[in-house]
């Protein structure tokens, strides 16, 4: 069963550049990992502080596998090190979500 990672930052709205370049670092490092990453989400309009992350996993499992992984990774964690030196994200919050299958990556076909 195919589980998502729905990872949810409060930003600092004035570094945005400096959340897109961590988000564009892990465009790299969460495949390498093991992760399929679905994309990182920054504020466009409305509520100016708020950015989001999606990746999902095939299994329960295969997160955990995807945890080693990254603890491993040099480039993961030369990734936290710069988030914690420029000081852009406030907070963070994960949830694990399950889809609906029949609407999962669902093309409309009309």
């Amino acid at each position: 069963m195919t589980i998502t990672c729905f990872i949810e930052y409060r930003i600092n709205p004035h570094q945005l550049d400096e959340f897109r370049e961590y988000a564009e670092n892990w465009g790299k490092i969460i495949p390498e990992c093991g992760g399929e990453l679905l994309g990182y989400f920054l504020p466009h309009e409305g509520t100016n502080n708020r950015a989001f992350g999606l990746i999902s996993f095939e299994s329960l499992a295969s997160y955990e596998q995807y945890r080693t992984h990254l603890k491993a990774s040099e480039l993961g964690a030369a990734n936290f090190r710069f988030a914690l030196a420029k000081k852009f994200i406030n907070e963070e919050k994960r949830s694990f979500l399950q889809p609906v299958p029949c609407t999962y990556l669902a093309v409309n076909k009309e």
